[in-house]
């Protein structure tokens, strides 16, 4: 029952609220599993401030507790560390009543249907990619690098993105003259890299056109062509291929094809890398929150996803895992996003702030607890002579 007393104004988020009453049982208790206090004194308690986010939570599950974060129902001092410890004990997990029927019916949805079809191939473009690139300006490094930097030696963003590209090009063992295809290009930070430092010409593909016009922009005077196509639609042949941040759009349903084509673009000697997001354990289900208001259509991959679909197709050269640097990454996004806030404020307003650090903190908790991975495998066919020797600096 909602409490009947006086709305006031939070100093925290703008928005109205109204005192607390008893929290539901089965709230509490899975709170505290995960040594989460509703209105306690820790940085990563939550403290509530609109009652109606417990019906919020109990009916909706983990959409209705960002969307009452969005709406101001809620608060948390450290948000990032309140998501890892939720997420190091499942609690998204283990809710019950109707948001667990909710999720049952979320694993048939995606079970049933092609979510990344090519009908729906641009639909994230429009709804995360394309909203406007200030945003992403303001967020990442100079080179526009929207995926996890390599932070072995690096002690800023910047060089950990640099570090991540030269990392990918020498994996790909890169020659003057060759011709690399990117696929999910972004706005062309690896393109201009490796055409820049490693003399080869490039092909980038990606959905998004605020991408392709600023990566052409960007790649101007390179031996670089950014297409606006879905990967579906690639033909040609090249001497290597390279995917970063994209497989995480592509679906379950169309693993085997995506590397059936991936086999079919590259020469027989040649290598292909995938820098993928990765879930510690199978699911049929993928956030909704995230699905409603970041990547629609999207699906992180589990290994045993991945070795399946390149069973008969690719043999794994190598599988490097740094997903902890994920958690360093989103927080460096989120200091350079706050940072740059005061000039955005005014186009995108208060509630796309909070969407915006429930997404970065949300998914800093996610790699900080262990659930979330990072992955680059390098790839080739069964054609390719040569030794194959990785590196990791």
């Amino acid at each position: 029952m909602l409490s009947k007393e006086k709305p006031s104004l939070n100093r925290w988020t703008g928005f109205v609220s109204r005192t607390e009453v008893g929290a539901p049982e089965v709230l509490t208790n899975l709170l505290a599993e995960a040594e989460v206090t509703i209105n306690g004194s820790a940085p990563w308690d939550i403290q509530v401030l609109d009652t109606d986010v417990y019906r919020r939570v109990l009916t909706q599950g983990s959409l209705g507790f960002g969307e009452a974060y969005m709406d101001g129902l809620w608060e948390a001092e450290a948000l990032d560390e309140l998501f890892t410890r939720l997420l190091r004990s499942d609690a998204d997990e283990r809710l019950s009543g109707w948001a667990r029927i909710k999720l049952i019916a979320e694993a048939a949805r995606q079970s049933l249907l092609n979510l990344q079809r090519r009908q729906r191939a641009f639909q994230v473009a429009e709804k995360h990619y394309d909203i406007g690139n200030d945003v992403f300006t303001a967020m990442l490094d100079p080179s526009m690098s929207y995926s996890c930097g390599y932070w072995l030696n690096a002690q800023s963003l910047d060089q950990a993105q640099h570090d991540k590209n030269d990392l990918i090009c020498r994996k790909l063992k890169l020659q003057p003259g060759e011709r690399l295809l990117d696929i999910g290009c972004g706005w062309g930070g690896l393109a201009r890299h490796a055409a820049r430092y490693f003399d080869v010409e490039v092909t980038g593909v990606t959905v998004s056109r605020e991408q392709q016009q600023l990566a052409q922009e960007r790649c101007a005077g390179l031996p670089v062509t950014i297409e606006l196509m879905d990967y579906r639609n690639l033909q040609g042949r090249y001497d290597k291929l390279v995917s970063v941040g994209m497989f995480e759009h592509v679906g379950p349903k169309n693993y085997q094809e995506y590397f059936d084509i991936a086999w079919r673009l590259l020469q027989d000697d040649g290598l292909f890398l995938l820098h993928s997001i990765g879930i510690h354990a199978t699911s049929k289900t993928v956030d909704p929150w995230i699905d409603r208001y970041i990547f629609p259509n999207g699906k992180l991959p589990s290994a045993h996803e991945i070795a399946a679909a390149l069973d008969k197709r690719f043999i794994i050269q190598d599988w490097h895992n740094f997903g902890q640097d994920y958690d360093l990454t989103l927080m460096a996004w989120w200091q350079n996003f706050e940072s740059a806030w005061p000039a955005l404020e005014a186009r995108y307003g208060r509630r796309f702030y909070r969407m915006w650090k429930y997404y970065l903190m949300s998914c800093a908790g996610f790699f900080r607890s262990g659930q979330g991975q990072l992955w680059q495998l390098v790839l080739s066919k069964r054609e390719r002579e040569q030794v194959y020797r990785s590196i990791r600096w």
